[in-house]
């Protein structure tokens, strides 16, 4: 079967691990070499010594024990500084390697990710990357001694008896033949692994993640039995992969005792007649299990390089995989509007969540989206910050269409505070800064914007927040959320019931500041209709059902009393 080319992406991780890395890839490929002549001198010095014993040369031992103690202070410098020179290869390379995935994956969009499962990239940045660590970067260094060992060995066999050496090659196509019949099944084994932890990784995260939900709900058995079966069908594929490695390695193993047995007694034979001596037929058995080593890695060394190889390539396919839409960058201003014009978006075919929507947001002006649930307000959101393409007519800024935007430049454009918050488990100065460095009185003001003064006070800004904010209240990771977002300064900003966790003092407070704010637009997602607020507002959207039913100005939605006085009069008792 002809093996398939690799992708573009495919051979640029392959390009990550050797990158500004080939000088010590080279020195550990050269220094492994080096140790063979090691072996080989160590095997011809046993055969050398067993011909100095039977001979009775006593007086030549004291220079064997000289000769013996040079190897072995060579032996030590050549291995450790081939330990030094592999090692740092391997690190170097693992760093460049991951680094690039990560890269790769931040690249995405907010669309694109979120239709991927995470725990694809969990599998394959922990479980991959120590079958690729283990087969694919060290595995080199490894078959290159030993092919070059067999070689040396099978030309010193050669030197001293040639029969004897024909001998080797005969016997050594049986481990050949075992390896051949048996080793074709490891790269799909490993396959096979990869994909269940990526599924079993996938289950975790998402167990862990409703953790609380399962306890509510006293689901724990349920749950268990899940996490069982899914966990027994990883084990039994890993111990399919194990067998198939331990038939492999039995196999060769039988016809290497086979191989080494015939030449014991065939050298046995040569001996007894006086062709070879006795420390040459134990030197040959040294060699032939040198020759048996380079037969039995380079089958399975392949294989398992082969099957890492596919590793690196899925990691390739996986951060490919809905990569962020190529587009035009566009300034990080708005200086005339958005515009939606008869916008009609489903997530399901035949099953519209926004109807034939049009609406025009002009620059430094403050809109306010109000309806029931499920009426699309989320939706409208997450479409202007280029979560969907899959829209019927058209949404631009400044006269450019969305889809037609690169997205890495869009969110210089706009960003969005949501209902639910990420908090990072690290301090309350980086989840509001993101790990980034700001004036300390762009910070102040963010801060004192988004209602975080007290906590700030009172806990400093060094406190840890814990994973995803579980040291802080709902409403104090909102105001975190709502603060990193005013770091970031985008001409447009989108809130999505930000400030639905806050008390009504706070939330009061914090949405007066930020309709206060200059320059910005803003379209604000609320379910809070009070008066002082909704009359800041130059636009009300009324979403119903998916579409427009009223627009306007605070006093004009309540002298027409249609649908957004009732909701404003429900809403208020």
């Amino acid at each position: 079967m002809k093996r398939n080319k690799r992708t573009p992406a495919a051979r640029e991780y392959f390009r990550a691990f050797y990158e500004k890395n080939h000088i010590r890839y080279w020195a550990a490929m050269v220094l492994s070499v080096l140790s063979i002549g090691v072996n080989l001198f160590v095997t011809w010095l046993l055969g050398a010594m067993i011909d100095i014993i039977a001979a009775g040369e006593a007086d030549r031992l004291l220079e064997m024990l000289w000769v013996w103690i040079g190897l072995a202070v060579f032996t030590v410098t050549v291995d450790t500084a081939s330990y030094w020179a592999k090692l740092g290869f391997v690190r170097r390379a693992l760093v460049q390697y991951k680094a690039l995935a990560f890269r790769r994956l931040s690249e995405k969009s907010i669309s694109a990710f979120s239709q991927e499962n995470t725990g694809r990239y969990l599998s394959t940045l922990t479980n991959d990357v120590t079958t690729i660590e283990s087969n694919y970067l060290e595995k080199p260094f490894e078959m290159a001694a030993y092919m070059l060992t067999g070689v040396g060995a099978f030309m010193m066999m050669i030197w001293y008896s040639p029969l004897l050496a024909a001998a080797d090659v005969l016997l050594g196509l049986l481990p050949i033949a075992a390896v051949a019949v048996t080793g074709g099944a490891l790269a799909k084994r490993e396959k096979a692994v990869s994909d269940q932890n990526e599924s079993f990784m996938a289950q975790i995260k998402d167990l862990l993640s409703g953790f609380s939900v399962i306890k509510s709900f006293k689901a724990e058995e349920e749950t268990r039995k899940r996490f069982n079966g899914s966990n027994q069908t990883l084990e039994n594929v890993k111990y399919r992969r194990r067998w198939c490695e331990a038939l492999i390695g039995e196999a060769s193993g039988l016809c290497g005792l086979v191989m080494q047995m015939g030449i014991f007694f065939l050298g046995a034979y040569l001996a007894i007649r006086g062709d070879i001596t006795a420390g040459t037929v134990i030197m040959f058995i040294n060699l032939s299990g040198y020759v048996l080593n380079a037969i039995n890695i380079l089958p399975k060394g392949l294989a398992n390089r082969r099957a890492a190889a596919g590793l690196v390539e899925k990691l390739a396919e996986v951060t490919e995989e809905n990569a962020g839409r190529a587009g035009d960058p566009v300034p990080p201003v708005l200086k005339d509007a958005i515009t939606l014009e008869n916008v009609t978006f489903g997530y399901e075919p035949g099953e519209p969540v926004l109807r034939d929507l049009s609406m025009r947001l002009e620059a430094g002006k403050k809109y306010a989206l109000v309806g029931g649930s499920g009426s699309g307000k989320s939706t409208l959101l997450n479409l202007l910050m280029g979560a969907y393409d899959g829209y019927e007519g058209s949404v631009a800024i400044d006269g450019k269409e969305l889809r037609e935007i690169d997205t890495d430049s869009l969110y210089d454009v706009m960003s969005l505070i949501g209902q639910n918050v990420f908090l990072f488990d690290d301090t309350l100065y980086q989840n509001i800064t993101m790990f980034r460095d700001f004036p300390e009185d762009k910070l102040e003001l963010a801060v004192h914007r988004a209602g975080l003064d007290g906590l700030i006070e009172q806990r400093g800004e060094s406190y840890r927040c814990g994973e995803n904010g579980n040291g802080l209240s709902g409403g104090e990771r909102q105001r975190v959320s709502i603060a990193r977002c005013l770091m970031r300064e985008t001409p447009v900003l989108l809130l999505d019931e930000a400030t639905a966790a806050l008390d009504n003092q706070t939330a009061f407070a914090v949405t007066d500041a930020i309709l206060h704010l200059d320059g910005l637009t803003r379209m604000v997602v609320t379910h809070r209709l009070e008066a002082e607020l909704l009359e800041q507002y130059d636009e009300i959207f009324v979403l119903r059902g998916g579409e427009v039913c009223e627009r306007g100005r605070f006093g004009e939605l309540m002298e027409r009393k249609e649908y957004f006085y009732s909701l404003y009069n429900v809403t208020n008792g």
